[in-house]
């Protein structure tokens, strides 16, 4: 317990800053068109991409006793990676309804 509360007190205005950027970012997407949704997306892969790589930073520069640091490292690199993942197949999904059929 004591490692939680030191890694809370030393890491606070990290802490707000995501619960900032949470916030903010649904009250964004909540407000988008329909229509924008398939450009968004591959912006929002974007994104995803950067936390991911801020992700692998974090677990390197974390000290290999810090549990707590090893474990928010790798969960916010796996949720990335799922992101990424499901936002690349969303698109690709979105962008195929655009495609002609072949005609047989």
């Amino acid at each position: 317990m004591a490692g939680i509360n030191q890694f809370l007190g030393d890491n606070m205005l990290s802490i707000y800053l995501l619960i900032f950027a949470c916030f903010l970012g649904f009250e964004l997407i909540s407000k988008v068109p329909s229509v924008l949704h398939t450009p968004l997306m591959s912006g929002a892969n974007a994104i995803s991409g950067i936390v991911l790589v801020g992700s692998i930073f974090f677990l390197r520069s974390a000290d290999s006793s810090d549990t707590v640091a090893l474990v928010i490292g790798s969960i916010a690199m796996i949720m990335a990676v799922i992101n990424i993942v499901g936002g690349f197949a969303v698109t690709n999904r979105m962008l195929s309804m655009f495609k002609k059929k072949p005609k047989s």
